[in-house]
């Protein structure tokens, strides 16, 4: 028998076991109920689709006999009979170098040359002053033109002018230059500082030679070699910048159609030129080569003029003549040629020649990527590729059948150049295109009017800059075409330079 107090006891026990029941069943539940639905499929009907193959499992256990009954008749004897014939094949085209370099371009072709600016100075054309040079600032923003003749006659007393644009303004003027300096004589070569974006070289048609700093707006002449027995006496066609062993000090090169090439050095407390190297070239101590005759001892007029940017000791000159010379700064060759009132030692700078031009030479240029490379070019309508290694050139492009005013390699192409011609045409070539055909022409209009000069923009290398002589400079935009480099371009001016001249 139990007593009140052991039920109260047992009641009390069972209760607790309840509530802890309870409560491990109200904690063993982390999530709240899950409610299912049902949805229809999007689809109203299907499909059932197998695969090609047996599975694996059956596969495994075709006999031998169940393959041969499974081949086409005749296939084995086939195969055995072209292996031979598909692995030579196969051999021979892992060999070729047909498609080397080539990259498909799903896109369309963008225009390869398009018209940006078309800049003019009045007073130039008024005065039916040509365009005779231009040149870009080290900044790329800058384009410097210069105006004078390129035809017959004497000019000397006749004013001219160099005038800048600044591209990048907002409000930019084509018919008003930014800057115009004025100029007493015709303007024949034009060079802007390598470095310093505010100088400019220029040579002029009596035989001066003149610094200008546009930063100087009341007197830009920063220097000039005036009338002196150490200045030119025949026009300047060139001008050059030229670095000295200093780091950043350059001198100035000019040369003239009287077979003077003179260095000279900017003297800022005197204000003016100090003549540092003065090299004559003379027919008689010119290394001939043997398709050239020495005719006397005339001096050999320059005419193009293009320093090595590998080998500071090196600048190539072309003549009036058509001699194409390579010449050296540390030459210590007496010139045979009188001083002339020089206050330096006249030096004979040729060191080698190659096939002479048969006619003047209007244009030589150095190649940026390769070190032996360099073009010419003149009033043939040739372009001839060159080795600084061989006499003959390596390759010979007939451009134009009027003459070549100026050429330049790309900036940022090996194998892209472009050459002004006399019809007024600007041909850009390609020289890793199976066609020796342009790559692109560029032709502004105007019949008769002659593409005198051009200039890539090495900063903005889609830009080209061509004057005329209707006193136009127009600036035209390249397509990536023409500016990016394709895979294997360097190695294959590598070839050309390692060819063999005939």
């Amino acid at each position: 028998m139990f007593t009140d107090e052991a039920l109260d006891s047992v009641s009390i026990q069972s209760l607790w076991w309840k509530s802890q029941q309870s409560a491990q069943q109200s904690r063993g539940c982390q999530t709240r109920a899950v409610h299912n639905a049902e949805a229809e499929i999007q689809t109203v009907s299907t499909t059932t689709s197998c695969t090609q193959t047996e599975p694996q499992d059956q596969t495994t256990h075709v006999s031998q006999q169940s393959h041969e009954e499974l081949e086409l008749p005749g296939l084995r004897n086939f195969l055995q009979r072209v292996e031979d014939t598909v692995i030579r094949e196969l051999v021979r085209n892992s060999r070729s170098h047909a498609f080397d370099g080539f990259q498909a371009n799903w896109e369309d072709h963008s225009q390869l040359v398009s018209k940006l600016h078309c800049l003019q100075h009045t007073s130039a054309q008024e005065n039916r002053l040509h365009v005779t040079s231009v040149s870009w600032s080290c900044t790329g923003s800058v384009i410097t033109c210069a105006y004078g003749r390129i035809d017959n006659g004497d000019w000397t007393n006749e004013r001219s002018y160099v005038s800048t644009w600044n591209l990048d303004r907002q409000a930019l003027h084509t018919k008003q230059a930014d800057m115009v300096i004025d100029v007493h004589t015709a303007v024949t070569a034009l060079c802007c500082h390598p470095s310093q974006p505010a100088l400019i070289a220029g040579g002029l048609y009596s035989g001066e030679v003149v610094i200008w700093d546009t930063s100087r707006t009341q007197d830009p002449v920063l220097a000039q070699t005036g009338m002196s027995a150490d200045s030119h006496r025949e026009p300047v066609y060139q001008v050059a910048w030229v670095p000295r062993q200093k780091k950043g000090e350059f001198g100035v090169l000019s040369a003239c159609s009287g077979g003077r090439a003179l260095l000279w050095m900017v003297d800022l407390d005197q204000g003016g030129f100090v003549l540092n190297a003065a090299y004559a070239l003379v027919t008689q101590q010119v290394p001939h080569s043997t398709n050239f005759k020495a005719r006397g001892s005339s001096t050999v007029g320059v005419t193009a003029l293009a320093l090595s940017p590998w080998d500071p000791d090196t600048f190539l000159v072309g003549s009036e003549g058509g001699l194409l010379l390579r010449c050296s700064f540390s030459s210590q060759t007496l010139a045979a040629a009188p001083s002339e009132g020089q206050s330096v030692t006249l030096r004979a700078p040729a060191v080698f020649s190659f096939r002479p031009f048969s006619g003047p030479v209007h244009s030589i240029h150095c190649s940026p990527f390769h070190r032996n490379l360099f073009m010419s070019a003149g009033t043939e309508g040739l372009v001839h590729l060159h080795s600084l290694l061989q006499a003959n050139p390596l390759l010979s492009l007939r451009v134009s059948d009027s003459y070549i005013f100026q050429l330049q390699w790309s900036p940022t192409r090996p194998l892209v150049f472009a050459a002004a011609t006399g019809h007024g045409e600007v041909q850009i070539f390609d020289l890793g295109r199976r066609s020796l055909r342009p790559a692109a022409t560029i032709d502004h209009g105007g019949a008769g009017q002659a593409a005198t000069c051009l200039a890539f923009n090495s900063q903005n290398p889609h830009l080209l800059a061509v004057g005329k002589t209707d006193g136009t400079v127009v600036i035209w935009q390249l397509s990536a075409d023409l500016t990016e480099q394709s895979p294997r371009e360097s190695s294959q001016l590598e070839q050309i330079a390692n060819q063999v001249a005939e």
